[in-house]
């Protein structure tokens, strides 16, 4: 199904929602990669309540996918079926210190805002924010961490909507966090979060994110077309050590290319496909199992469907 056709089948009844709705939407506009295929449609609510009335009158047989700010994000070049939902800095990506060295942020929010209010609020524990190439829908999804830190040690309680637009808060412990990784319904929408840290002196602070920031810079192609990390670390071992084994490290196909920096960043030289991309991640995935006996998990989200002939299987087909 393409956008027109789509939005025609809806008749009016997206006609009372204020948030914007863009048939055929380019995804490559979206991903920090800057590549992949088109979404039927884009809808970008206006708010919280924009969106759970888009919820309520979409049919649960139409596809409903959430998309962040695109910075872990890989979308296939057959595309996107049904409705992209895309959250809006302007309706989710308000942030602010509430008292009791607590923080509430919209799901929009990027993390490294987050990481500098907490510092203009005097609140630790958030340092490892300017560091992560995020928002905080994605963070509270992944349990995104990064310097010994991770999202589920700052997270309190997290508001959400379900498919049918009804609002749900929850626990810490009703995320069920994981290394990166979370066991939240994956049909809940993350809307906002409230998150704790401590009391810190602001140079003490600083002197945390000017570390981080200096590492990355140090380390990691930050200039590049990337999405960060490209994989999990496996138990016991780094990915990249892992990929760097199996002789990845700089490792191209069309335009992608394994980053010679750190070769657990994947990224887009110029030209690269998203078929080339995860032609690529799955090739590292391939040459590691047989190198090593390791199964690599991506972390990189990838949606969407193959274009055809462009199929790609999981460790290409290897079954070590």
């Amino acid at each position: 199904m393409n956008g027109g056709a789509l939005l025609e089948g809806m008749g009016d009844r997206l006609s009372t929602l204020r948030g914007r709705v863009t048939p055929d939407a380019a995804m490559d506009k979206i991903t920090w990669f800057r590549a992949g295929g088109t979404a039927d449609a884009l809808f970008q609510p206006a708010d919280e309540e924009d969106l759970a009335a888009f919820l309520k009158v979409v049919p649960h047989d139409i596809p409903v996918t959430v998309v962040g700010i695109g910075s872990n994000l890989l979308v296939r070049e057959g595309g996107i079926r049904g409705f992209v939902v895309r959250l809006s800095a302007k309706g989710f990506g308000e942030v602010q210190a509430i008292g009791d060295n607590r923080i509430r942020a919209g799901a929009a929010t990027p993390d490294k805002r987050v990481a500098a209010t907490a510092l203009e609020a005097g609140i630790g524990g958030f340092h490892f924010y300017h560091g992560i190439p995020g928002g905080i829908g994605g963070a509270l999804r992944m349990n995104a961490g990064a310097n010994g830190v991770e999202t589920r040690e700052r997270v309190v309680e997290v508001r959400a909507l379900d498919r049918a637009g009804a609002v749900h808060v929850l626990s810490n412990a009703d995320m069920g966090y994981a290394y990166r990784h979370s066991a939240a319904p994956k049909d809940l929408i993350f809307t906002s979060a409230i998150f704790a840290g401590e009391p810190a002196d602001r140079d003490a602070i600083k002197a945390a994110m000017d570390a981080v920031q200096h590492h990355r810079e140090t380390v990691q192609p930050i200039r590049e077309k990337t999405g960060g990390s490209t994989f999990k670390n496996p138990e016991g071992s780094s990915a990249w050590k892992e990929i760097d084994k199996a002789g990845c490290r700089g490792l191209m196909i069309g335009g992608a290319q394994m980053s010679p920096m750190h070769c657990n960043f994947m990224i887009n030289t110029g030209t690269a496909t998203g078929y080339d991309l995860e032609l690529l991640g799955e090739t590292v995935r391939a040459r590691v199992l047989e190198n090593s006996g390791i199964r690599l998990a991506w972390e990189i989200r990838r949606i969407g469907a193959f274009k055809p002939g462009h199929e790609i299987d999981e460790f290409l087909g290897q079954m070590l």
